[in-house]
């Protein structure tokens, strides 16, 4: 049973990664290009080797603060190094892109853990998602609040309706987070949901001091790929937009990016490049270039990392080896 279940384990491997593969030259070889356009623009620049050095560098300082924020939320399940944290947070990006909805990221990160409890930490990941979901939306709502001003063409009732329901939602989180305690408590009252109880159960064990260092590492990694994308903007001669204009943007893209649900075989590049064009259509871009912007940062701070999460999914265990 022991062979049968390695060579069950070994196949399955092997599927993932050549999933991965097909999948990473699918989407690198459909997006179609006016090199001239691009090439115009990247001449433009100033130095543009030192924007892309500076680029790459920022990608594993945006996956070290997702790092972090996993070590600090799966801490209460099982105690992790840094290094564990970062390389199971690359093991789920990695599987994330072959199992949609974000069910291969909690997969993954689950996997890299060696308690056989590994149910417990469902409900970390299920937090760290959904605070830099939280921190997105509220940067979102901060975005599309400054775009209404700064684009009076699109100040429309259905736009300030929007606004005003992004704001509500993120009061609504923070009445999440205080009552997170008491929600889950109630949760075990009901029988449908107390026979999952135990996947969130983590969820009202965290300090507010964890909370706190969690949020804070979730705030600093939107910090650091807003960064990046304005860096990409640079780099194709987009910076002639007024910063606000450019900050407005970015926190519309990844708004859109983080609501839309992630059906990673269609979805990841072309919604992002899709709210691209959307978000700076009023400034009459060129959009071979936004293309090529966005397809860069998906390069740059996706692929790459995914490519070193490969090594991490081949190294996954299906069974824990200790027991807390």
């Amino acid at each position: 049973m022991l062979s049968w279940n390695k060579k069950i384990a070994f196949w399955a491997k092997l599927a993932v990664l050549a999933t991965l593969l097909v999948y990473i030259t699918y989407a690198t070889t459909r997006q179609p290009f006016d090199l001239a356009v691009i090439g115009r623009a990247v001449r433009q620049t100033v130095n543009p080797g030192r924007w892309v050095l500076l680029l790459v560098l920022l990608t594993p300082v945006n996956w070290g603060f997702e790092a972090l924020k996993w070590q600090v939320l799966v801490g209460r399940v099982e105690r992790v190094t840094f290094r564990a944290a970062y390389a199971g947070v690359l093991a789920g990006l990695a599987l994330g892109m072959a199992i949609p909805t974000g069910i291969g990221d909690t997969v993954g990160r689950v996997l890299s853990l060696r308690t056989r409890h590994r149910a417990d930490s469902v409900g970390a990941a299920l937090v760290s998602g959904g605070m830099q979901f939280y921190v997105a939306l509220v940067m979102g709502a901060i975005a599309w609040t400054a775009h209404l001003t700064l684009v009076p063409i699109r100040n429309s009732p259905a736009a300030q309706t929007l606004a005003v329901g992004l704001w509500v939602l993120t009061g609504l989180g923070i009445g999440l987070a205080i009552a997170r305690r008491s929600l889950v408590n109630w949760s075990t009252k009901w029988p449908f949901a107390s026979r999952f109880a135990h996947y969130w159960a983590v969820a009202g064990q965290y300090t507010g001091a964890e909370m706190g260092a969690a949020f804070g590492a979730a705030l600093l990694r939107y910090l650091t790929f807003s960064g990046q994308f304005l860096l990409v903007l640079h780099l194709y001669g987009l910076s002639t937009l007024p910063l606000p204009d450019r900050l407005a943007g970015v926190g519309l893209v990844f708004l859109v990016k983080t609501i839309t649900p992630a059906f990673n075989w269609l979805s990841d590049l072309g919604v992002r490049e899709a709210a691209a064009l959307w978000v700076f259509a009023p400034y009459s871009l060129p959009a071979p270039v936004l293309v090529a912007a966005t397809l860069t940062l998906w390069v740059v701070n996706i692929l790459a990392p995914v490519l070193v999460g490969l090594a991490s999914v081949w190294h996954l265990r299906l069974n824990g080896t200790n027991g807390v």
